[in-house]
């Protein structure tokens, strides 16, 4: 009955999976040449200024980097919003990002009731664990990075408060 549905579904995440995992693959190099910069930076500025002052200068340009950073997000996020609320009104929502989002959602665990299920799964799933063990820096940043693209539901639904999104409103709710 809902075959059709759990294969669209399928198809949706592993889409979304897919481009992610691009855009990880891309900007993974590009991690590990900052980590290199950084170290370069440091040694310089050491052989320039000695340790502590060095490290001083460090921990003040990252700081003022993730000050930009953060005001950047916060503007972006505004405007977002902004989008968000505009395309809410022209009534743009589609019930596959909705579906696409809450399967999202549930794919870590999916993933892991593959990996046990399957015929020797305690045992890679104990490789996998101990892989993961040995390069927790690395996992700590992927995790990261993935909480940025992790989609996020609205705190409220005002919709039914407001009104619906395309502007109709039973005529008991009118004011």
């Amino acid at each position: 009955m809902f075959a059709g549905l759990i294969n669209q579904a399928k198809g949706a995440v592993s889409g979304l999976v897919l481009k992610y995992v691009a855009r990880a693959s891309v900007a993974i190099p590009f991690v590990i040449a900052l980590g290199f910069a950084l170290a370069a930076i440091t040694v310089m500025l050491v052989q320039r200024f000695g340790h502590a002052t060095s490290y001083w200068i460090m921990a003040g340009g990252l700081a003022a980097i993730g000050v930009i950073a953060a005001i950047v997000v916060t503007v972006k996020e505004h405007e977002d919003e902004v989008a968000e609320q505009k395309a809410e009104q022209a009534d743009t929502r589609k019930v596959v990002g909705d579906a696409t989002a809450e399967a999202l959602t549930q794919a870590p665990l999916a993933l892991l009731g593959a990996l046990f299920t399957t015929p020797g799964g305690a045992v890679t799933a104990l490789k996998v664990v101990r892989a993961l063990g040995r390069n927790f820096p690395l996992v700590l940043l992927l995790v990261i990075i993935g909480a940025l693209f992790w989609p996020t539901k609205p705190e409220s639904d005002d919709a039914e408060a407001q009104g619906r999104p395309n502007g109709y409103q039973p005529t008991e709710t009118l004011h």
